[in-house]
């Protein structure tokens, strides 16, 4: 049997809060027609100082059950008191403004019931029709683009406030935070412990009266918990990311010293070229670093974490195994480059075409990194024989 559990986190509603549970109530009908027998809505009041609470019990009557926060402690905290006081298998929640159309929670569940969907979420970003102002919709098409490059899966709505989920899906997306980052933390973590999520257009409206969404403070804390939630599960996928963008930034640098070297001194030539280089060493040890934290990552959550740091198929593979020898390379460069300066040095004393201190400089870049590629590559070798024996030793004692 199939049961709608219907979540709506209250603060200071009371112009809207008895509509969108007309509206909601008014779905039962259409629910069974999806194979949804049976419909629950729970509206938790997250310290409201108006009249929504009073409101709310004059529906007790017609089923709806009330929960009263104390004190305010938060949008996704409001959301998980009612999933923890729901009796139903199907899970879902909604904003109480009347911007989410309660009207498509039948839709909503047919991925779930026909499907095996785990995590149904209503997109406003799919649809033709949206009354979501300009500076929201950007920001959430960075947030959904963000979510997609950290996961390698594509959302187009990650912060979206309507969704419907199994129950069971809840013990491979908790903890969630309790404020109003629940659901693109949801999200995330979503795309990372293999749930099946899928997307369902939606319209949205625009809210009447002011919205308690801070798009500055908002929009920064979106941001951190994205970025956390990702570098606990796959951190090479960021730090490779950052590297990328420094490699970049130095073969740029290296290219318009290139491209300038009849316009510009000697001088400013070799000190920009020193920071293209300094920069690729920098992004070289960033990603070396990150494949040590999903190593690290993989043990505590006792599986194999994805080593793609791009989400190419080139990087899928685990390229820490080339850092050993990639290591030794760089330091036996490195090495032979101030040999090869400390002779031309002593035989051409007054060369002035390269600075003196360039190619000394270059020399120990080049043997740092190294060095951090050897000894990344043992820690990894370490951590990676770690996070398989429990899997060796359960093939050994025939387990497995």
């Amino acid at each position: 049997m199939n049961i709608l559990s219907v979540v709506i986190p209250v603060l200071n509603e009371e112009d809207s809060v008895a509509e969108i549970m007309d509206r909601v109530l008014s779905i039962e009908e259409p629910l069974k027609k999806v194979k949804v027998e049976e419909l629950e809505l729970i509206i938790v009041d997250d310290g409201s100082t108006d009249s929504t609470a009073d409101i709310v019990a004059g529906y007790k009557d017609k089923g709806v059950v009330l929960i009263k926060h104390p004190v305010n402690q938060g949008y996704g905290a409001a959301i998980k008191t009612g999933f923890r006081n729901a009796k139903g298998n199907l899970l879902a929640f909604l904003d109480a403004d009347g911007t989410y159309p309660p009207e498509s929670y039948p839709e909503l569940c047919e991925p779930i019931i026909e499907r095996g969907a785990d995590l149904v979420i209503g997109s406003r970003m799919t649809g033709n029709e949206t009354g979501m102002p300009l500076v929201r919709r950007i920001g959430n098409t960075i947030f959904a683009t963000l979510v997609s490059i950290v996961s390698n899966n594509r959302v187009s709505d990650s912060a979206s406030g309507q969704r419907v989920l199994r129950r069971d899906a809840l013990e491979h997306l908790y903890p969630l935070p309790d404020g109003l980052n629940f659901t693109p933390v949801m999200s995330t973590r979503a795309m990372y412990e293999d749930i099946n999520v899928v997307e369902v257009p939606i319209v949205y409206s625009e809210r009447a009266g002011r919205s308690k969404l801070s798009v500055v403070r908002d929009g920064f804390r979106f941001l951190n918990t994205i970025m956390m939630t990702a570098l606990t599960y796959n951190p090479a996928r960021i730090f490779g990311l950052v590297g990328l963008l420094l490699v970049d930034l130095g073969f740029v640098t290296s290219l318009g010293l290139w491209l300038t070297r009849e316009k510009t001194n000697r001088d400013a030539r070799y000190a920009a070229g020193f920071a293209g280089i300094a920069a690729t060493s920098a992004g070289i040890n960033i990603f070396a670093t990150g494949t040590a934290f999903n190593y690290v990552v993989s043990l505590f959550h006792g599986r194999q974490i994805r080593q793609g740091a791009f989400g190419t198929p080139i990087f899928n593979k685990p390229v820490e195994r080339a850092f050993g020898w990639l290591g030794i390379a760089t330091v036996a460069g490195g090495k032979l480059l101030y040999l090869i300066s400390a002779i031309n040095g002593w035989l051409n004393p007054k060369n002035k075409r390269v600075p003196s201190w360039f190619m000394p400089s270059v020399s120990t870049l080049m043997v740092l990194t190294g060095l951090n590629l050897i000894l990344t590559w043992l820690l990894d070798t370490v951590l990676g024989e770690l996070s398989e024996r429990q899997e060796k030793a359960e093939i050994d004692l025939g387990r497995n």
